[in-house]
């Protein structure tokens, strides 16, 4: 008998390879049974987890955008010093996000309009609060910058960082710490250069 946590497993393995497949071939380029088979189980037997693959498209892009707002509040929530280490740790966790969810953020570039109108609501409700999440902090480390630059600033961070999955194959970067490294020092860069415009 299959426990909760198996189910939830199951569920996480599935939506793993769903995210995986579906930035590789697209949405419509994609069937139940080829999900169904890169996790062992029949096309069919995905109707136990989820809906249909509208279902899976959803929950990947609502869950990471939840997932963003959540691990952001965490870390402002932890921060026990300055604003500038509570901005390098933002930076360092949409980092990990960027080097770890590639096929997430090429699923959201290309896919995201294919959510039910709720849905992509949805996704776009975490995502300005986690942008102004940023935007705070931003501010508080450059206070000359007015909301407006700040909210601009964040945006251009966010397209660097999640420009990952056009940076070439995983194997042919320099490294994950190099990479992440880098990306850091760009991110501050950029801050640090609309902060002094």
């Amino acid at each position: 008998m299959a426990t909760r946590t198996d189910a939830s497993t199951r569920r996480e393995q599935i939506l793993r390879e769903a995210a995986r497949l579906f930035a590789e071939r697209g949405f419509h380029g994609v069937g139940v049974d080829e999900i169904g088979a890169a996790v062992g189980i029949s096309g069919p037997g995905l109707y136990r987890h989820f809906a249909g693959k509208d279902a899976m498209l959803a929950e990947l892009l609502v869950g990471i955008s939840g997932q963003l707002l959540t691990g952001g509040r965490r870390r402002v929530a932890e921060a026990g010093g300055s604003a500038e280490t509570l901005l390098d740790s933002l930076i360092e966790g949409h980092i990990d996000f960027a080097l770890d969810d590639r096929p997430l953020i090429t699923l959201h570039d290309r896919e995201l309009d294919r959510l039910r109108d709720s849905d992509r609501k949805l996704v776009r409700q975490l995502q300005r609060q986690y942008v102004e999440l940023w935007v705070e902090v931003v501010r508080e480390v450059y206070p000359d910058l007015t909301e407006l630059s700040a909210r601009s600033a964040v945006h251009s961070v966010f397209g660097l960082l999640n420009s990952t999955p056009h940076l070439g194959r995983p194997g042919s970067l320099p490294g994950r710490t190099a990479t992440a490294t880098l990306l850091h020092r760009m991110a501050r860069g950029a801050f640090a250069a609309a902060g002094a415009a």
